[in-house]
């Protein structure tokens, strides 16, 4: 978890790249910026606005041979190491991102490397160097009094409501890479950011496992609960599946394997779907590992635990309550409608 809210811009960078492709320059500023008490507040909110709306997948710097050989990694280290030396070696990172700029998608845009102090990760206070960039203009209109008119004058410029892309990297966890936040709000050049100019892999801590096992889970409900039972027993499957993760700090497979599965024909099934799978997931040998409570939190928001059925009726199913659905709730065949029905079972109704 992070919090933002106390965060301070203690050194602004602004530079300008363009895309080496179509021969446009880059620029860079002689000095830092000097903020001043009215734009630092626009300025934060433009920055960090979008990572309190994210959802939180972090990132690490990686290198297929050692992190020694990591351009990001270097230089991020060095403005750690020497913050007073913040707007030089912003230079080489902007200079960095003009190497990266050649595609010819990629647009040209202002750069914005801040250092920032008093950030709050994990429950740990920490530096953070953010690097930002505006790529896209928007038109707006400016009025000037002449005689005895208003005169309508159009210019261009950065809308603060959307940032293109951005990226906090935070003084934490350094031995593995950093934790790393970004956002990419354009998607015609994906590569660009995060592979060519940051060069990240996900940082695979106990949100990231987590998130993907359960996300594993959800897709094995679906490709294969389903088929081999019913709309009924794939969503109680997940329902027992997250119930799972929310009241243990460790995961188990085994453990796991034997309270949410109620075929025992289905254990080998689950088995043999995660050595074709896994790799997809990156859990191929993830056996047993602390569970992230707020990664639990936000998939339960995102399963449904709804059953629609082609007569335009829904059933909801009960995740906090699991066992109602299975005492209470039984699916049958009519002979003589020729059609499937779900009997439930109550003592009265509630109000809503």
């Amino acid at each position: 978890m992070i919090n933002l809210f106390n965060t301070h811009i203690e050194t602004l960078s602004v530079h300008r790249v363009g895309n080496k492709s179509r021969n446009e320059a880059i620029f860079l500023s002689e000095q830092p910026y000097n903020l001043n008490d009215e734009i630092a507040p626009l300025l934060k909110e433009y920055f960090f606005k979008p990572f309190r709306e994210k959802e939180e997948n972090y990132f690490q710097f990686a290198h297929e041979v050692d992190l020694d050989y990591h351009d990001m990694y270097n230089l991020v280290t060095e403005m750690f190491t020497n913050p007073s030396d913040a707007h030089e070696i912003s230079k080489k990172i902007t200079k960095h991102l003009f190497d990266q700029s050649n595609h010819p998608h990629i647009k040209n845009g202002e750069v914005y490397v801040t250092y920032l102090t008093n950030l709050s990760i994990d429950n740990n206070t920490v530096d953070a160097v953010g690097i930002f960039k505006s790529e896209i203009k928007t038109d707006f209109l400016q009025f000037e009094e002449k005689s005895s008119n208003l005169d309508i004058v159009l210019q261009q410029g950065i809308n603060l409501n959307k940032l293109d892309k951005g990226c906090i990297v935070f003084n934490y966890k350094k031995e593995e890479g950093y934790k790393i936040l970004t956002i990419d709000s354009n998607r015609y050049d994906a590569r660009y950011w995060l592979e060519h100019f940051l060069s990240v892999d996900a940082f695979q801590d106990e949100n990231f496992v987590t998130k993907k096992y359960l996300k594993f889970c959800q897709d094995f409900a679906k490709d294969v609960v389903l088929p081999a039972e019913d709309k009924k027993e794939e969503v109680m499957f997940m329902n027992r599946s997250v119930n799972y993760f929310a009241k243990n700090d460790e995961f188990e497979e085994t453990a796991f394997l034997n309270e949410v599965i109620d075929n025992p024909d289905l254990i080998p099934e689950f088995k043999n779907y995660k050595v074709e799978k896994a790799p997809k997931y990156s859990i191929e040998d993830v056996t047993t590992f602390p569970i992230a409570n707020s990664a639990v939190t936000d998939a339960r928001k995102k399963i449904k635990n709804v059953i629609n059925l082609d007569t335009n009726i829904q059933i909801k199913m009960d995740f906090v309550n699991p066992e109602s659905a299975e005492k209470f709730v039984e699916k049958g065949w009519d002979e003589e409608k020729q059609m499937y029905y779900y009997l439930v079972y109550f003592n009265k109704e509630q109000k809503s």
